[in-house]
């Protein structure tokens, strides 16, 4: 009974009250379908889906960030950024949450997803309110012993997150304190009653063969193309789209440094590694978000759309 009341929902665009005043956040390591199951449940609850993928916010590399094609439904903060430009979290926050309130008063409802955990962490948790940092105060030059010396200014950071630690050096030259500091008195737009937090965790070995299917798609779609036209561009080393995976990989395959087949098998270990990243993240970071593990995607949405029914 509650499935056939939400069907007919459904078919007459007709949203259950409590559901249209939500903000759905759907999460889910890469390649876990959680691009399909947004873009079904924007058609069916007439609602609009937003970006938070770091990757996909850069508009020259479509292929390589599996950016979902957005024809029939209304998507947001989609390949509009310039990879010459770094983007932020507080920036995607920024605009984020601008995006949720003007869905909203359209009447419809935001579903936030991808497989960026800072911008979901950002967008429940909230953030502090760090002043603008001057141009010429970034991409400070940083070595390892100067961070063993200064441990005060990166407390919290990898040694390996390089960009993290160029911010955290900058926002302590410029306002004499260290980000962790900053970070304590964050500011939340939203309320946590707000939001339905869905996670997707599927079984590991579903998603290497669905890595293995869709990087063998998106060489047939033109990826090393797009990574050749992506190395004209001559990019500083230490911009945010140099990480997009596969374009390191195909640069090699192009300089005759590595074979066809290495290169497969180079992208499949770094994106199961980035997938090992993902995982760790919701189990360390998403404990009150409701997991869904179904690896058939027929069961997963039959199962999501009835807990949204009930939410």
């Amino acid at each position: 009974m509650v499935e056939w009341n939400l069907q007919k929902n459904l078919k007459t665009n007709r949203l259950p009250t409590k559901i249209k005043k939500k903000i759905i956040l759907i999460f889910g390591p890469t390649a876990s379908g959680k691009t399909r199951l947004a873009s079904d449940i924007a058609k069916e609850y007439n609602g609009e889906i937003i970006n938070a993928d770091s990757m996909q916010v850069y508009k020259e590399v479509k292929i390589l960030s599996a950016r979902p094609n957005t024809k029939n439904i209304k998507h947001h903060l989609y390949g509009f950024l310039s990879v010459k430009r770094n983007f932020s979290t507080g920036s995607w926050y920024k605009l984020a949450s601008k995006k949720i309130r003007e869905i909203n008063k359209k009447g419809k409802i935001a579903l936030v997803v991808g497989g960026t955990g800072l911008y979901f962490k950002a967008l429940t948790n909230g953030l502090s309110e760090i002043p603008d940092i001057p141009k010429y105060k970034k991409n400070l030059k940083i070595n390892k012993n100067f961070i063993l010396k200064n441990p005060r200014i990166f407390k919290g950071i990898s040694l390996n997150d390089t960009q993290r630690l160029q911010r955290a050096l900058s926002v302590y030259k410029y306002t004499k304190k260290p980000l962790w500091q900053w970070q304590k008195k964050n500011k939340k737009i939203f309320k946590n009653s707000e939001f339905i937090k869905i996670a997707l965790c599927p079984d590991k070995s579903q998603i290497e063969l669905r890595i293995k299917k869709r990087f063998e798609q998106m060489l047939r779609d033109g990826a090393i193309e797009e990574a050749e036209n992506f190395e004209k561009i001559k990019l500083s080393p230490l911009k945010s789209s140099n990480f997009i995976i596969g374009l390191r990989e195909i640069s090699d395959f192009l300089n005759n440094k590595i074979s066809l087949d290495k290169l497969k098998e180079n992208v499949l270990i770094r994106t199961r590694q980035y997938a090992k990243r993902q995982y760790t993240w919701q189990r360390g970071q998403m404990k009150d978000w409701k997991g869904f593990d179904d690896t058939n995607y027929l069961d997963l949405r039959k199962k999501i759309l009835s807990y949204l029914s009930k939410t």
